[in-house]
């Protein structure tokens, strides 16, 4: 066992390494102008103002969920003796709390290196694109190296700590189990991030946008706009500290999940079937490292876009590479009763498939959201017509976009299922381990998805910033030619991000009923079913559909209400302060920020808490049973409902920049009004609601994990 936690700890110091290279190639670039600096200085101030005060926020709802989480595995185990209750109970929590600081370390870190980087990137476009495109990817591939390298240390050294390092059999088995509160820490605290950052991020985009480009009438990024920086604030706290939390809590529950269903397959595999996906974790790392640095253009005119997908292909062959070893050398094993030698083959066909299924899904949101394809210019041509049918298309779209996605989701789950059952003939729980390899294959990309997500906002905020600070035509150029590639690297993301957390909640899924037999007092290889005919159980699966539902509305309408104050204070201020259209009188960006910061904190609490107390309040009224139903349904529901929300809302947006670029009569045209009124609709879809949905669908699966000893 050594030898692999002296390569996990390796990549780790490795990643470290290579972080250090970045920020040093990053902050070693020229920041531009006074003016650019300015510009990016109000943005990092109320970056920091804004996590600074979230975090408060987090922190102490956090400490109210451990003092649950302790009491609740104390009395909830009635059976253990009570100093075996309080030890479980405290491992539980001190794997929360870990699990949440890492998980709100991970989402500072995307921000701090996204508002550091983007006027680097602004000034770097003045030396040509490839010098741009650079500094904008390694700031958001420090971000990537950091979530994946604190997500893969604090669940490999939990498990050491909590047994792993032993060398008894019985502790080795039982840690996995123990380090569950490390996945809900980190789904806890992304939750709260993405939400509260969500709300923010949209609220100031709407609130601009509504009074700066339908009302004013002046170009988005305007620096006139009082709503103007916080807008640009909104990117970070939303799609770097917010994305940072959710991929991070992504990659730490689904190791935890495929590390408890290894348990089950301990006759066969040994310890090496509870240390694969870290191992291959570690190997996901090393190739995205190698995809990261191979990202290049030539010259000016050459595609960001297609520089950037050649750096994933890199990356997935090299992971699909070592994954064959990975599978040969830790999935080997005699099949009981004389059935042979596993077949490494087939098991390594359920990492295929995963791998398979990442690049699917960057080509399904990649058809449904960029303005080079159908989706988006039907919506674009709509827009001829009037706000409406514009609305009407959007909708249209996004609920299509959802067929393709789940057919794909289900085969892989369907194919790497059967083949874990070809490599392991008549072996309780082998398929669904092998949608755990699966799991695994699709994740190894996660280093370079998450470099490519925050390359978004970097993009985003170069393009505003030379767009405030005046910058020559050919600089701007240069930045909106990245902008867009960042937004569909953002849209992307969030496909991938909502395709792993299918295949995650299915193994979490698994991973909660082994716990159930594990209570029960039955074998792991013993059979337990949710029955959707039992009238409870049917009522908990109803709740958790409508969980989603009501979830959704909140965050959506939490926009909504904290937009309203930005737009009340955008009027007033064009209103009161005299000389701000002229251009002779600087707009109070600060008091904008201030007040969509209050608003978005305010708003946060409300969604937050209802998914928090939702499955145990199933759980404890309803019973396991329900409790299951309730996890499984939230699971489809919430996917179905985030690849509408995601894909809807991308190609909206999308639909407004291809007008802008001059189609159908181009900026200020009735089509462009008409678009913006659907780009408006589609901001908390995309960037609220839907990013949000993703940690709603594995909070549950970890919550439900760990309070899984109080239900009926």
């Amino acid at each position: 066992m050594m030898p692999y936690f002296l390569f996990i700890y390796g990549v780790i110091l490795i990643s470290i390494i290579v972080i250090v290279y970045l920020v040093k190639y990053t902050f070693s670039k020229d920041k531009g102008t006074d003016k650019m600096q300015e510009i990016s200085n109000y943005i990092k101030e109320g970056a920091m103002a804004f996590i600074k005060r979230q975090y408060k926020t987090i922190a102490i709802l956090s400490v109210l969920a451990l003092i649950l989480i302790i009491l609740c595995n104390y009395f909830g185990n009635s059976s253990k003796t009570p100093s075996e209750a309080l030890s479980l109970a405290c491992r539980t929590g001190v794997a929360f709390i870990t699990g949440a600081f890492c998980s709100a370390l991970s989402g500072y870190i995307g921000m701090y290196m996204a508002v550091n980087s983007n006027v680097r990137a602004a000034a770097g476009a003045k030396k040509g694109l490839n010098h741009a495109l650079k500094i904008a990817l390694n700031g958001g591939a420090v971000t990537g190296l950091a979530v994946t390298a604190l997500s893969l240390l604090g669940v490999a050294s939990l498990f050491l700590i909590y047994g792993g390092f032993s060398g008894s059999d019985a502790l080795i088995k039982e840690a996995p189990s123990l380090i569950v509160g490390f996945g809900f820490g980190a789904s806890f605290v992304a939750l709260f991030a993405q939400l509260g950052g969500g709300i923010y991020t949209k609220a100031a985009d709407v609130g601009a946008d509504l009074v700066g480009k339908v009302e004013a009438g002046i170009p988005e990024d305007d620096p006139r706009n009082p709503a103007v920086i916080a807008d640009l604030v909104g990117d970070n706290v939303g799609d770097c500290a917010g994305r940072g939390a959710d991929l991070f809590e992504s990659t730490a529950a689904e190791n935890i999940g495929a590390m408890i269903l290894g348990v089950a397959l301990y006759p066969i595999f040994g310890w090496k079937g509870i240390l694969f996906p870290l191992v291959a974790r570690a190997f996901g790392i090393l190739g995205s490292i190698v995809g990261i640095f191979s990202v290049r253009v030539k010259d000016d005119k050459d595609d960001p876009m297609k520089a950037l997908k050649n750096g994933f292909v890199i990356t997935s062959l090299i992971n699909l590479i070592a994954l064959f070893f990975i599978v040969k050398y830790m999935l080997n094993g005699v099949l009981p009763n004389n059935g042979g030698n596993v077949n490494y083959l087939y098991l390594y066909g359920c990492a295929v498939a995963g791998v398979l299924l990442s690049y699917v899904f960057v080509i399904l949101t990649d058809y449904y959201t960029s303005i080079t394809h159908k989706p988006v210019k039907d919506i674009a041509k709509s827009c001829e017509t009037g706000a409406a049918t514009n609305i009407i298309t959007g909708l249209s779209v996004g609920m299509q976009s959802t067929a393709l996605p789940v057919i794909f989701i289900s085969i892989c789950i369907f194919v790497a299922y059967q083949l874990a059952n070809l490599a392991l003939p008549n072996v309780a729980n082998a398929g669904l381990y092998g949608t755990a390899i699966a799991t695994m294959g699709m994740l190894s990309t996660c280093t370079y998805i998450l470099a490519m997500d925050t390359f978004g906002p970097i993009t985003d905020n170069a393009g505003g910033i030379t767009e405030m600070s005046g910058a020559p035509e050919d600089i701007r150029n240069i930045t909106d030619r990245l902008d867009a590639c960042g937004n569909t690297t953002k849209a992307l993301t969030k496909g991938y991000a909502v395709g792993s957390a299918a295949l995650a909640t299915f193994l979490l899924f698994s991973a909660y009923l082994d716990e159930v037999k594990k209570l029960l007092g039955k074998p792991l290889d013993s059979w337990f079913s949710v029955d959707i005919g039992k009238p409870e159980v049917f009522i908990g699966g109803f709740i958790g559909a409508m969980v989603v539902f009501l979830f959704s509305s909140t965050a959506i309408r939490a926009v909504g209400r904290a937009a309203q104050y930005v737009i009340l204070e955008v009027r007033r201020q064009f209103k009161e302060i005299k000389g701000i259209m002229e251009g002779t009188a600087k707009p109070d960006y600060a008091n904008c920020v201030d007040i969509v910061t209050k608003g978005a904190l305010k708003e946060m609490i409300l969604p937050g808490i209802l998914v928090v107390s939702a499955p145990i309040l199933v759980g404890v009224l309803l019973g396991k049973e329900a409790a299951g139903a309730f996890l499984m349904i939230t699971t489809i529901a919430g996917v179905i409902m985030a690849l509408f929300l995601n894909n809807g809302g991308g190609a909206w947006d999308n639909a407004k920049k291809l007008i802008e670029l001059g189609e159908h009569g181009g900026k200020n045209s009735e089509a462009h009004k008409a678009s913006v009124v659907g780009d408006t609709i589609g901001d908390p879809f995309k960037d609220t609601a839907g990013p949000s949905l993703h940690v709603l669908i594995k909070l549950v699966s970890t919550l439900t994990l760990v309070f899984v000893a109080l239900f009926r």
